[in-house]
């Protein structure tokens, strides 16, 4: 949203100003404020606000919600984030003059969108999934079957628009006449008007419905990401397209895998003795365990790597890595037998420590620091 400012105060209208009203004061103070013909250095913040503001009041059910909740009711509202900043002046004027396609008729809008949230397990997101996810939405009435009228008589025609759903005004304008070419305000664009409305839908032409929807999840997703399913969201009364479903992917921790990408991380803890003569490792695996050589000598944060053990990349499907990083623990308590055998051990190990020269680099180490 361009503004968070009121969007009556932006259009300098009052709350119950009329559509009318509202595209007169719109149609001023885009000429006004256009960045190609105002050079104060505002100009383009103050036309982009203004053009958000419009694309709010000119549309009802977007004004209903505003009027209602605020900004926070337009949230997830697609088409309200004003005009190309880019636009020049016959642009703007097709778009509020405008509004029908080049046949003359209404330029369709898809039904409204819907937001569910999702929330996978670690494995889930790593291998894919499929979902029954339950949602209601709105679709064609089963009486009237979306025609808004009791079943068995007609609508009318509009006499207002004689059935064009539009309705035709010159005007008088700083850069000439122009025709203004407008929703008709009695039948909105239908042509047509309903004298007996559907005593099931009241004349909405739709209703709500809970269905359960099976969602494919692919496999590598991550958290946070936004899924479209089309023609899932709510029925667009009038043969519009049906609105999208959108999903908004969570994904739960691991309690023992940490995702790095495409790469899979896990501390694996070995004993010193497993450290020092090596063994033959059992890994766990988001598809079971796998053999893992651990070399002799493996120092404490040596990290080894199983090929292709990680989680498929979401557009190539190239598996990444499992990476293993070793944690030596260190004994914290020992029984007699266990600590006479280190006792044995230690002179070797002290010969060893002192022939590869690192009680030498210790030594330096410290010299230097504290020098």
């Amino acid at each position: 949203m361009a503004s968070r400012r009121d969007c009556y105060k932006i259009l300098e209208v009052p709350r119950n100003a009329s559509e009318e009203d509202i595209r007169k004061s719109f149609r001023k103070l885009a000429m006004e404020w256009h960045p190609d013909k105002n050079k104060d250095p505002d100009a383009e913040k103050k036309f982009k606000e203004i053009n958000a503001a419009y694309q709010i009041l000119s549309d009802q059910e977007k004004r209903d919600k505003y009027d209602r909740y605020g900004y926070e009711g337009l949230i997830g509202d697609t088409g309200s984030q004003g005009f190309s900043e880019k636009q020049g002046f016959g642009e703007i004027f097709d778009s509020f003059f405008g509004g029908f396609d080049s046949r003359g008729g209404s330029k369709t809008r898809a039904g409204g969108d819907i937001y569910k949230d999702v929330t996978l397990t670690f494995q889930e997101a790593a291998l894919g999934v499929e979902k029954d996810l339950e949602m209601v939405r709105s679709e064609p009435c089963r009486r009237c079957n979306g025609a808004r009228s009791e079943p068995g008589t007609e609508a009318g025609g509009c006499s207002n628009c004689r059935g064009t759903g539009q309705v035709r005004r010159s005007s008088q304008s700083l850069f000439g006449q122009f025709v203004q070419v407008t929703t008709c305000n009695v039948c909105k664009g239908e042509g047509k008007v309903i004298t007996e409305p559907c005593n099931q839908c009241k004349g909405s032409g739709s209703e709500s419905h809970k269905r359960t929807v099976k969602v494919r999840i692919p496999a590598g997703i991550e958290d946070g990401t936004q899924i479209r399913l089309n023609d899932q969201g709510d029925y667009g009364y009038g043969n519009r397209p049906l609105g999208s479903l959108y999903l908004n992917v969570g994904v739960s921790p691991h309690s023992f895998f940490e995702r790095q990408e495409d790469h899979l991380v896990i501390e694996f803890p070995v004993t010193f003795a497993q450290a020092a003569i090596g063994d033959e490792l059992k890994i766990p695996t988001l598809n079971g365990a796998e053999s893992l050589k651990l070399p002799a000598g493996t120092q404490s944060g040596t990290v080894l790597n199983l090929r292709g053990k990680g989680i498929a990349n979401i557009h190539t499907g190239r598996m990444g890595n499992l990476l293993v990083v070793i944690r030596v623990q260190t004994p914290q308590q020992l029984n007699s037998q266990s600590k006479k055998l280190f006792e044995q051990l230690a002179p070797l190990l002290d010969k060893e420590a002192r022939d590869k020269g690192w009680f030498d680099k210790i030594k330096d180490a410290l010299g230097r620091y504290h020098s």
